[in-house]
């Protein structure tokens, strides 16, 4: 698929990885919808971007709100072509600490937004893209890119929510891309490692530093538009189509 003239559904939108793949695909022709929480980044990022690019806030765990920024992206931009789903939390917790055990909250909200976010985003999405004319030679409607990560093979102490949660991600992957592949949807995962994202660039250089050292090759972290550069590829090769593709120089994650 033609990333020019599509429109493109991107959650997690205001930093980051999402932030990272607003800007690849806006520079490459797309009208792009930037789905997140953090008003002032994401109205700022629209801004800058110019009138091809818009800003929703969005909690994507929330039904209502995913329904109605989609109704907002298609009164604006037209039918939906792209989504990626990006948002999400890390928010780590042992199974038992000092405290005692893992309040099951913790683990519901790590799950509820990582998990069942990137469900609901893509099943509502997939319900509109149903409804347009495919756009490719292949009969392809939309193509759907999910995130997991490598905590989903390899989680370390303290991810027993985020490993669950990125793991869920991995584990519906083929199935949905079954469910959708007779609509001409194409569904795909993800599996970035340390990627120099906001979170890891909060840490003391040395950290990062020791981090690096951990990845096979080539030995520093990854950036945000390589993850960006790998979903672009995603959407313009028709053939690839229910994966899952680890993004992270060759590391196997250790214990901690």
């Amino acid at each position: 698929m033609d990333i020019a003239n599509k429109v493109a559904v991107i959650t997690g939108g205001a930093s980051g990885l999402g932030e990272a793949t607003v800007e690849r695909f806006c520079g490459l022709g797309a009208k792009v919808a930037i789905f997140d929480l953090n008003d002032e980044a994401g109205s700022a990022l629209a801004n800058r971007l110019g009138e091809d690019v818009a800003y929703f806030n969005v909690n994507v765990a929330d039904e209502d709100s995913v329904a109605a920024a989609l109704e907002g992206v298609k009164a604006r931009f037209g039918d939906i072509h792209i989504c990626c789903n990006y948002a999400g939390v890390g928010t780590p917790g042992r199974t038992l600490g000092r405290d005692g055990a893992l309040p099951l909250a913790h683990f519901k909200r790590v799950v509820d937004i990582n998990l069942v976010g990137t469900f609901n985003v893509l099943r509502l999405v997939a319900e509109q893209m149903a409804t347009h004319d495919p756009v490719t030679a292949d009969g392809c409607r939309g193509v759907i890119i999910n995130t997991a990560s490598v905590a989903a093979y390899e989680g370390q102490i303290g991810q027993a929510a985020y490993s669950a949660s990125k793991g869920g991600v991995v584990g519906m992957t083929l199935p949905i891309a079954r469910d959708l592949s007779s609509l001409g949807i194409r569904v795909n995962t993800i599996a970035p490692g340390l990627i120099s994202t906001p979170m890891l660039k909060g840490l003391p250089e040395a950290a990062q530093a020791s981090l690096a050292t951990t990845v096979l090759f080539p030995k520093r972290l990854g950036e945000a538009s390589e993850i960006a550069q790998v979903a672009q590829s995603i959407v313009e090769n028709d053939y690839i189509n229910g994966e899952v593709i680890r993004m992270d120089g060759g590391i196997r994650m250790q214990p901690k």
